[in-house]
């Protein structure tokens, strides 16, 4: 008996041990953006979009700590306005990012693996097909494939988000203007090049194009992995800005993802999710700087689903303890931050369908008229 206690005992201190981890705590000093006033019912001309794939609240936390402590503030901490979104799917408290994308996208809850179709595999309008018929240039940015779930559901109509093939002959023939992002080996790039300039390194994003065609990035054959010869979030995401600023159109619609902060947090690998992080919120930064400055760009930051269940449980010395609950999605709120001309919209509980309309309401989209965009 005192043998089955003694190996019951080892067994339990080695699970514990496994599921606990030590992550040191930053000393970074925080840099203060500067961070503008906006009065309520100001109507918005552009919209960003960004997305912390399975980024829940404890993910920014844990962030905060290992960046730069337990007072150190995030660009994303400097966002004035707070909501709070629940994430579930049509028939299922847990969404994955096809479903939840879908949400914010067309307004609609659907099933989880479909985009941008309702439950009965109807096609639903995507907020960038309704925009390209007032005038505005559409834009992606993912750390992922392009066409992986969360871009896709802004312009595919599938039942199923692993249909990689389909999902990507719809990107080449959709009103998405800039791609950027991996998923190389999805394409038949020379067809591609009759229709969109096709950028493959990063060295292409310091270069100039014109509007003659479309623009799409394919820096991996999936996702991008993380080196000094790939382009970052960050990178990614200037360059398209940078391309949608010219002020050719009545307004842009800019969606950037941090994709990875999700695959990390599948693995359960903190300090991955850190890594991924950091992009993001210097990405975020670059982000608050320009609506800033441009005043007419309202950003909503947000995650589609927390993924890890993750919990920061004690602090020791110089690290704090944390624990994995799952390498699953959960249904644990996530955050919706919003900053810039309507961002008020975004305060207090909401659905993630909720986001859809609220950018609509920002826009003042049912006064908009309808144009072509000429380039």
């Amino acid at each position: 008996m005192k043998k089955i206690s003694l190996l019951l005992l080892l067994i339990i201190t080695a699970c514990d041990s496994s599921d606990t981890e030590s992550i040191e705590i930053g000393s970074k000093e925080t840099e203060y953006l500067n961070i503008e006033n906006f009065p309520h019912g100001l109507k918005a001309k552009n919209i960003i979009l960004a997305v912390g794939d399975g980024n829940g609240f404890n993910q920014i936390m844990l962030s905060r700590i290992a960046i730069g402590g337990l007072d150190y503030r995030l660009a994303i901490d400097q966002i004035p306005n707070l909501g709070v979104s629940s994430t579930h799917s049509y028939d299922n408290v847990y969404t994955d990012s096809a479903a939840s994308a879908t949400a914010w996208s067309t307004g609609h809850k659907t099933k989880n693996r479909y985009l941008a179709l309702d439950i009965d595999k109807q096609e639903l309008k995507t907020i960038t097909e309704m925009l390209h018929k007032k005038g505005y240039q559409n834009a992606l940015v993912a750390t992922s494939s392009v066409v992986h779930a969360t871009p896709a559901a802004l312009y595919a109509h599938i039942d199923s988000r692993y249909k990689y093939d389909e999902i990507a002959d719809q990107l080449v023939n959709s009103s998405i203007d800039i791609a950027l992002g991996g998923g190389l080996k999805f394409f038949d790039i020379e067809s591609v090049k009759n229709t969109h300039y096709v950028l493959l390194d990063k060295a292409s994003l310091n270069d100039t194009y014109d509007n003659q065609k479309k623009i799409i990035g394919l820096f991996d054959d999936d996702g991008i992995e993380r080196g000094s010869n790939q382009p970052t979030q960050r990178e990614m995401t200037d360059f398209a800005l940078k391309h949608l600023s010219k002020d050719k159109c009545n307004g842009f619609f800019l969606m950037t993802e941090a994709s990875q902060i999700d695959w990390a947090a599948h693995d359960n690998n903190a300090n991955e999710m850190i890594t991924e992080f950091r992009d993001f919120d210097l990405t975020i930064k670059d982000l608050i700087n320009f609506v800033t400055k441009n005043k007419e760009t309202l950003l909503i930051v947000t995650a589609d689903h927390e993924t890890g269940g993750l919990q920061i449980l004690k602090q020791k010395e110089g690290s704090v303890t944390i624990q994995w609950g799952t390498g699953s999605h959960t249904s644990i709120p996530v955050g919706v931050f919003a900053y810039g001309p309507g961002s008020e919209l975004f305060n207090g509980m909401m659905d993630n369908t909720d986001l859809h309309y609220k950018m609509l309401d920002a826009l003042d989209f049912k006064n908009l008229n309808n144009e072509v965009c000429d380039l």
